[in-house]
């Protein structure tokens, strides 16, 4: 596996599955970048992270700004502000940087019911991603199915693996490598950016289970190998 990145920001920390990754991800050692639309937001983000984290590396920046801070951008956002979001952050990435893409599009989004799935011309939310970003940029679907309360209960002990979909495997080993650094966490690739049509559906499978069981439930695959990267 490739070494970790040192660094990430993250689009969208202010809600629950953006948050448990900046709380998870700062514990490790990892600096963290909040970005939001509105600087304040980004701020008191980070000040949340610093009160549960107290050595935390964490600033929180205006999008743009905090998209152009790092080479690993993490977005995770609603869908119904997917491709507003990729606009605004459009304009300050560079080729080179790597997209992280947690989104799901749930129906939710339009009024809908959270465990049905919107139809996406491009196939998926990442595939839309992969259109809005610059050139050279490239995007790794991820965190899909990961559970946002466990990942912000930094007393939970998770047990989940993180299904990677990506057209490079270098994209995804450098994901991994991130991710990685979460206790309990293990990536697995997933195929191609073209599967994160099946990953994020995977979500709103998980929705419906766990509102039935009242749990957090996550995926985890058996009969693998150990050694995955």
């Amino acid at each position: 596996m490739s070494a970790a990145d040192s660094s990430v920001t993250i689009i969208g920390a202010s809600g629950a599955l953006g948050f448990g990754l900046a709380l998870r991800l700062a514990r490790a050692g990892v600096a963290v970048t909040i970005g939001s639309r509105e600087p304040g937001r980004a701020l008191e983000t980070a000040d949340r992270v610093r009160a549960a984290v107290p050595d935390a590396r964490v600033e929180g920046l205006a999008n743009a700004g905090a998209a152009a801070a790092n080479e690993l951008i993490v977005l995770s956002v609603p869908f119904r502000s997917h491709h507003e979001t990729l606009g605004q952050i459009a304009e300050s990435m560079r080729a080179g940087q790597l997209l992280i893409d947690a989104t799901v599009p749930l129906a939710a989004a339009v009024g809908g019911r959270p465990t049905r799935m919107l139809g996406i011309w491009q196939g998926s939310a990442a595939q839309q991603a992969q259109e809005l970003v610059p050139d050279g940029v490239s995007v790794v679907a991820a965190l899909h199915t990961v559970s946002a309360a466990a990942l912000e209960n930094l007393s939970a002990t998770l047990d989940e693996d993180v299904l990677l979909a990506g057209d490079r495997r270098a994209d995804k080993a450098r994901v991994a490598a991130l991710l990685g650094r979460v206790e309990a966490l293990r990536c697995v690739d997933a195929g191609r950016l073209e599967m994160a049509r099946i990953t994020e559906s995977i979500a709103a499978l998980l929705i419906g289970v766990n509102v039935r069981h009242k749990a957090h439930a996550g995926i985890r695959l058996t009969g693998l190998p150990d050694t995955l990267w």
